[in-house]
Parts: structure tokens; C-alpha cells; sequence
């Protein structure tokens, strides 16, 4: 991904902060790729209408891919979720429920990995290949010190055991793929904002500061690297 003449297909899944800031950076870094952002509503702003947590979208997905004709080269999943209508992280057990935990587990776990069983047709062994997904440092059971958050945190934790395994079947199916565990930093986004006041100026990053420091560490990445948790500065977090 050094080079600027990489090309091929590129599919960025997820389009809020993050996501829309990682297609920009993707377009100005490689005008060689061909970009596809996918996500929940179609319209102008995706070119694939996708809902994670549908398996007809999931089907779907590889056969609209392969219409572009083009290796796929990297498939990026933005997509996350901490709060929203009736969903809180928790800050004692008292707050737990059943409906909760299994809305945070379905974006937050199960997507990721959905997402690369619908694009593996899509795979060849002679072709390098990245899957990249945002997870979080408090899904690291090790970093764990404060507590609360029940459902993200296990969710996370969650996503991290099923795509570290998934790098050890590609390993052997796919030895060019990459598959990469990417901690954004607190960046200024929707999902953030609620608790940006416990956040020193200087930690909140921008979306255009958390895509390039992501890319910038995914450049870096090679098929012995596949299956590595790592923070937007490079370093490895303890699972």
C-alpha cells in the first residue's frame, strides 16, 4: 500500500466519521483503486446498499462486487455501535439486559466476520488482499482496569477471537490475505460524542487525523502480521 499505483477494488463498509474519512483518504492516496462505500440506505452517498445484519444484503454482496470486474484488493469495515434509541453502555451489572447485549454483539461482533464470509468467493490466492475491521482498546480483557461497558467490551473482545481465527484459516486457504484488528484512538464522531468531555483535547482526534494515522499503520501490515490488534500509533494491544 506504499505505492500509489496500487489498485484493484477497495470497498469501505460503514459511512460515518471514519468511514467517510477513510474513502477520501483512500481516493487522494490511490486514484488507482475503485472505491465502493457501502452501508445501511442506498442513494448517492453508497454505491452498495448494505445492512450487516441482513443476511439477504450479505448474499448479496460478493455477486455485486464481481460486476466491477477488478481483483479486490481491500475490504475496510467501519461500521461499529455503542449507543443509540434504548441502548447505553452500561455503568453497573444492574443495567444489563438480554436485548442490549445481543444489539451490541450483532454490529460489533457477528458483522465483521459475516462481512468476510460474504466476500471470501471473491478471494484468490495469488493476489494480495487486506480485511481490516475497528475495534477498540477496551476490548482488550488485559487493558480492562475501569470496568462498566459490559456489552461493547465483550463485544469488541468478541470480534477480536473470531477474526484472529478467521487470519489462521486464511493463513492456509489464502496465504496473500491480511487480516488486521484496528484501534482508531477516541476520534469526533457520532459514536464518541456522548463521552468526549472525559477526553483530553489533545487524545480526540479528527476523522481525518484517525484515517490517515489507520492507513498509515495498515500500510504497514503483511500476511505474517495477519491476525495483529494494534492502535492507531502501530503498537500492539494485549488481547
Amino acid at each position: 500500500m506504499h505505492d500509489n499505483t496500487w489498485s484493484g477494488l477497495a470497498l469501505v463498509v460503514g459511512t460515518g466519521g471514519i468511514g467517510q474519512a477513510i474513502s477520501e483518504r483512500l481516493q487522494q492516496r490511490f486514484p488507482d483503486l475503485t472505491l465502493i462505500t457501502a452501508g445501511r440506505q442506498g442513494g448517492i452517498r453508497h454505491q452498495v446498499q448494505l445492512d450487516l445484519e441482513s443476511d439477504v444484503d450479505l448474499e448479496r454482496l460478493a455477486p455485486a462486487l464481481k460486476h466491477f470486474d477488478q481483483p479486490l484488493r481491500l475490504v475496510f469495515n467501519c461500521s461499529g455501535r455503542l449507543h443509540g434509541p434504548g441502548l447505553q453502555p452500561e455503568k453497573r451489572l444492574t443495567q444489563l439486559t438480554r436485548e442490549a447485549l445481543a444489539e451490541q454483539f450483532a454490529i460489533n461482533a457477528f458483522a465483521p466476520v459475516l462481512l468476510a464470509k460474504a466476500i471470501e468467493p471473491l478471494l484468490k490466492r495469488d493476489r494480495p488482499f487486506h480485511f481490516a475491521s475497528l475495534s477498540a482498546r477496551v476490548g482488550s480483557i488485559t487493558d480492562n482496569r475501569s470496568g462498566g461497558w459490559y456489552g461493547y467490551r465483550a463485544a469488541k473482545s468478541a470480534q477480536n477471537q473470531l477474526l484472529k481465527t478467521l487470519s489462521i484459516e486464511w493463513g492456509r486457504r489464502w496465504p496473500n490475505a491480511t487480516v488486521t484488528l484496528l484501534h482508531p484512538g477516541t476520534t469526533d464522531t457520532a459514536l464518541s460524542k456522548p463521552f468526549q468531555s472525559f477526553v483530553p483535547p489533545e487524545k480526540l482526534f479528527s476523522p481525518e487525523r484517525a484515517a490517515d494515522q489507520l492507513l498509515a499503520v495498515l500500510s504497514c501490515q503483511t500476511p505474517p502480521q495477519s491476525g495483529s490488534f494494534v492502535a492507531w500509533d502501530g503498537q500492539p494491544i494485549d488481547w
